[in-house]
């Protein structure tokens, strides 16, 4: 995760200097090689290495693939085309579990990472097949003295703040250490960025923008909402409730059913009102997670599942909007236009886009 979080930076610069298809397609080579040295690591050592390069390579795939997405589909319709990637990104990580509890219980933990090889490999052929080209900017100069900054900065801050959690606080000085070093790095690169203007690693002057600015907090809260629950739930099943790996995948799953039913929906509304949805989603994300401050260790697995469904409801009401308003308060670069095959020219945001 902190080699995935650290290279996240890099996207936009390598986006434009080299064209989103072949950022995407390297970054999924370096996935797949990540994956096939995880799955023959020997040691404990290597495996964390390699999933380190497991890391690097899928930090790009999923912003990239949504800087595609986004500028192909034009402001009239991103809600539609953002929950076609917005489902797999909420359903994943909770059918992950269910996949790698049957692999670990039934073949071996190895093939957590083997599983990934054929995927990978027919994505790179449909890419190839159907992703567009774009020109690259080779005008363009990575902001090398950012990069040293924010990268670092986002890696060590995050180290600092899960050795924070995993020691219960911060009476280690290490853990302390390592979280202000972390927040002096990105702060430094604010303030280098707030300087260096459009030219920086990140245009900070986006955040000014209402829109921009308010579907980023969705997205990050939305996130933390997300993986708490996915990180403490699993932990409850097993520890408390003692379930299998693959049983607790299948507990996991109404929550993925719920993102699934109400994403395609939340899209086309999106098209229809813009982000105001977002309000209708964290109220039923609110409401679903009350139920887990009273759980037990003999809580009915029906109250789980049916607050796990809610949760599922809201998170997908939630990204859709907030995924689909983010890049359309920020004007494009005319040389940065797309469009995949067949797909129409971009038109101008609709009255009452999130952009208004």
């Amino acid at each position: 995760m902190l080699a995935f979080a650290s290279v996240i930076p890099l996207t936009g610069w390598a986006t434009e200097r080299f064209g989103a298809k072949r950022v995407w397609l390297v970054s999924l080579l370096l996935f797949m090689l990540g994956s096939a040295l995880s799955g023959a690591a020997w040691s404990i050592g290597s495996l964390i290495g390699f999933r380190a390069l497991q890391g690097l390579g899928g930090g790009m795939i999923v912003p990239v693939g949504q800087t595609i997405l986004a500028q192909a589909a034009g402001p009239r319709r991103t809600g539609r085309v953002m929950s076609v990637i917005g489902v797999p990104m909420l359903l994943a990580p909770v059918f992950g579990p269910v996949v790698g509890g049957a692999l670990v219980g039934q073949v071996s933990w190895r093939w957590i990472f083997f599983i990934n090889l054929p995927v990978g490999v027919a994505a790179i052929l449909l890419a190839q097949r159907l992703l567009p080209d774009a020109k690259p900017q080779l005008g363009q100069r990575l902001d090398l003295r950012g990069l040293a900054l924010l990268s670092p900065g986002i890696a060590v801050f995050l180290y600092g703040m899960s050795e924070a959690g995993n020691r219960g606080g911060f009476g280690d000085s290490r853990t302390t250490i390592a979280a202000l070093v972390g927040f002096a790095l990105v702060a430094g690169f604010i303030w280098h960025a707030a300087v260096r203007g459009r030219e920086a690693l990140i245009d900070i002057s986006l955040f000014l923008k209402r829109g921009f600015a308010s579907a980023a907090a969705t997205n990050f809260l939305l996130a933390v909402a997300l993986f708490g629950s996915l990180i403490l739930l699993p932990l409850y099943y097993q520890t408390v409730r003692h379930s299998s790996p693959l049983a607790t995948g299948l507990l996991l799953v109404p929550q993925g059913v719920g993102a699934a039913i109400a994403m395609p929906i939340a899209g086309w509304l999106t098209d229809k009102i813009g982000a105001r949805l977002v309000v209708a989603g964290m109220t039923l994300d609110m409401l679903g997670t009350a139920a887990f401050t009273r759980v037990g260790a003999h809580t009915s697995y029906v109250l789980l599942a049916a607050a796990l469904l809610v949760i599922g409801f809201g998170l997908g009401s939630t990204a859709m909007p907030s995924m689909a308003a983010a890049p359309w308060p920020v004007s494009p670069r005319p040389s940065a236009t797309m469009r995949l095959p067949h797909s129409p020219t971009p038109s101008a945001p609709p009255s009452g886009s999130p952009s208004g």
